[in-house]
């Protein structure tokens, strides 16, 4: 009992240490007489440095979509956002021969357009932007793992010969009236008309989208029935491409195909829409475009270590596991700590990038698996840190098992380093992780490291235990 009373003290002292970042008493031997154990501790200097992750795992619940430039680092981030499209299953327009929206005898579309909805954005509202959309050549494959540098024109789904529309928008949407920015029911959308003449794969054309999209129900119904048969049969899928204007990024929540028309009912002539949504059901991905020149660049400061999220800057920690264990070999690691401080931005633009909320620590060898194979944060080989205010830092509070797993495991040439990595975290109503995911929104900070760091190292605290 009095060993389970010690640990508990032990613990409890950890936790009050993880929130004070003085470890000038940190080297001293502490040593307990009760069942005979010591306690000691002991701080170790960690080096890092910046690397460039080209790409992540981009499936995401928000597609991504502008051009911005961030204050700090002078460098550009481009973001274009392509989307399947989801429909009820066994979904039908009305019969036929209620459809009075015709043209030559021919059923049509009223219009047709494209609705990108978002709740959020980065960037001036007041910006011009341009977009240019684009159908999919052929779907892109559910069960592929798309990074957010694949680029799908490289790899042949978009003919970029035949863009569908083009489109200049400010997220500020003065087109609509400041009654209908503020009502209740409106929700900021970037609007894509679709109503120009469209050619489909087989030479036929349609004075706009949503007519092919009906006249490709009426010869089939079948390929309506779910969403499978809707992207394999009719629509593959839209890119939208960001082609001008620097200054916002809107951050999209869901999309919508919508197409109207006129049908007859009991001799009552009725307005119908069809709407098809971009929704987690289907596939949606986004493209991330870094200024390579700029990442080199800033790499190449070793006066710091950068994080640049989506995609572009990763900040590499090589723990020192030799030291740690070095005269220690009779002793456990009981706990680690480790406090990563950040550097204030030198810049004060109200257009600055956000600072990253989350970090996860993985090991370098398991940077991509992670986050492809959908793993989650175990506190054995991946840790998660939040960015505290108070003290402008990160702290892993206990990497411990790290430690003893990379000492176990030494054959890569990566195997005592680690990759911080900016994360959203997913809970469930218990507060469980439920799901990490890359953190797609525009973040981006400087910290404490580099080979030529000119502030205080940074420390990994230890505490040890042994029976004597």
């Amino acid at each position: 009992m009095k060993l389970k009373f010690l640990a508990g003290i032990l613990l409890a002292s950890l936790a009050m240490s993880s929130c004070d970042d003085n470890t000038e008493d940190i080297g001293t031997s502490l040593v307990s007489n009760l069942d005979g154990l010591d306690v000691n501790t002991d701080t170790f200097s960690v080096s890092s440095r910046s690397i460039i992750v080209d790409s992540v795992y981009s499936r995401s619940n928000l597609g991504y979509l502008g051009r911005v430039k961030d204050p700090e680092t002078n460098s550009y981030v481009i973001a274009d956002f392509m989307t399947q499209f989801h429909i009820f299953d066994n979904y039908s327009f009305p019969q036929k021969e209620k459809i009075i929206s015709l043209k030559d005898g021919q059923i049509v579309a009223d219009s047709c357009e494209i609705r990108l909805y978002y709740d959020k954005f980065f960037g001036d509202s007041l910006s011009t932007m341009k977009l240019s959309a684009y159908e999919l050549t052929r779907p892109m494959l559910e069960d592929t793992k798309y990074s957010s540098s694949f680029d799908p024109f490289a790899n042949g789904y978009i003919d970029e010969s035949k863009c569908i529309a083009q489109r200049s928008y400010a997220l500020a949407n003065l087109s609509a009236t400041a009654a209908e920015r503020k009502s209740d029911d409106y929700t900021a959308n970037i609007c894509i008309p679709l109503n120009q003449p469209y050619t489909d794969k087989n030479g036929n054309t349609y004075n706009n989208y949503g007519s092919y999209i009906m006249n490709e129900y009426y010869k089939n119904p079948k390929n309506f029935e779910n969403s499978i048969k809707l992207i394999n049969n009719v629509i593959p899928g839209f890119y939208f491409k960001s082609t001008g204007g620097v200054g916002s990024m809107a951050y999209i929540f869901t999309s919508q195909l919508l197409v109207y028309f006129r049908y007859n009912d009991n001799d009552s002539i009725y307005d119908g829409v069809t709407k098809l949504a971009g929704t987690e059901e289907v596939l949606q991905t986004s493209r991330i475009i870094n200024e390579r020149k700029t990442l080199l660049d800033l790499v190449a400061d070793n006066t710091c270590t950068y994080i640049k999220a989506p995609a572009g800057i990763y900040t590499e920690m090589t723990l020192p596991v030799d030291e740690i264990l070095a005269n220690h070999q009779n002793d456990s690691v009981m706990s680690a700590k480790l406090t990563i401080p950040r550097i204030n931005n030198s810049t004060t633009s109200e257009y600055s990038l956000g600072i990253p909320q989350t970090l996860i620590m993985v090991p370098k060898d398991s940077l991509n698996a992670f986050f492809v194979n959908e793993r989650l944060i175990n506190n054995r080989t991946s840790f998660y840190a939040h960015y505290t205010s108070s003290n402008n830092s990160y702290t892993f509070s206990n990497i411990g098992n790290l430690i003893s797993a990379m000492n176990r495991n030494r054959e890569s040439e990566n195997w005592n380093k680690v990759v911080l990595v900016p994360v959203t975290i997913s809970t469930n109503a218990s507060s469980v992780i439920t799901k990490v995911s890359c953190d797609m929104s525009l973040a981006s900070t400087r910290l404490v490291g580099g080979s030529q760091n000119p502030h205080s190292p940074v420390k990994i605290s230890v505490i040890y235990s042994k029976f004597k």
